[in-house]
């Protein structure tokens, strides 16, 4: 059953087409990648699908309800971070927190902040101000504060495309994991530039085209035994077929039907 419904959804401003005639739907906790170049519009889409952005036409609905804000059960993990530089670690996961619990004292608040922290492996460092951390250290803080607040819906926005080949190795490790760990299902749409890290992290991804009035390609299911390694993904028949096809896809806006990949609506 559908949980994340986006229906013909368009995006223009004035006369320039960004999105044309979408149509995405996820299930309770499915992890569901976007890939497509910069510029093709995918900020735009997850902006959308989040409620941070209205569309021109069409409908986003969670739950069968539309959506005309920001959804409140959703978390989000920025590219950038979107850490406030004078706070510590413990007190930007501790925001995300207070609002997601009202009813808790500050007591449970810190350890519910630090709960997070500790499972991204920055527990000696929850005192310290975002300065004082490194790239990957503040995107560990970034993805502690999501889900520290144990959402429903996870919204990612390229959370991994401003760091170094390591460190985006070993966080999307953790990211695989949290997801799994969670109390409850956690819903997860991510954008990204990266077709490996779509294979790597997702049960099915889609192609965005290129603009202008840009759309999505078929889904493809990512029938992959779990936890997944880059170097699986090197030795898979359907990960390279998989990637083959959404390649073909980004360079010529259309897609043949795979031999060992499954096709899915």
């Amino acid at each position: 059953m559908s949980f994340l419904t986006l229906t013909n959804i368009a995006k223009s401003y004035g006369p320039r087409s960004i999105l044309h005639n979408i149509e995405l739907s996820l299930a309770e906790g499915e992890f569901v990648s976007i890939v497509g170049a910069s510029a093709s519009g995918k900020t735009t889409l997850v902006k959308i699908a989040s409620g941070l952005m209205s569309p021109s036409e069409g409908a986003v609905t969670v739950g069968g309800q539309p959506v005309t804000g920001f959804i409140p059960e959703a978390g989000m993990v920025f590219q950038n971070y979107s850490l406030l530089p004078w706070l510590s670690a413990l007190e930007n996961v501790r925001l995300a927190v207070e609002p997601a619990f009202p009813q808790w004292t500050p007591k449970q608040h810190t350890a519910q902040a630090m709960k997070y922290l500790d499972l991204v492996g920055l527990g000696r460092a929850a005192l310290k101000t975002p300065a004082q951390l490194s790239g990957g250290m503040r995107q560990r803080v970034s993805i502690a504060r999501a889900f520290a607040a144990e959402p429903r819906i996870l919204f990612l926005d390229e959370p991994f495309g401003a760091l170094d080949a390591l460190t985006r190795a070993t966080l999307q490790q953790e990211l695989a994991q949290l997801c799994r760990a969670a109390g409850r299902p956690v819903t997860a749409l991510m954008i990204t530039n990266s077709v490996e890290e779509a294979i790597l992290l997702s049960d099915r991804i889609h192609a965005l085209g290129r603009g202008p009035g840009a759309t999505l390609s078929p889904g493809f299911s990512v029938d992959l035994d779990r936890p997944r390694s880059a170097g699986l993904l090197m030795r898979s028949k359907d990960a390279v077929s998989l990637r083959h096809r959404l390649a073909e896809f980004l360079s010529t806006g259309a897609v043949t039907a795979p031999e060992c990949v499954k096709e899915v609506a």
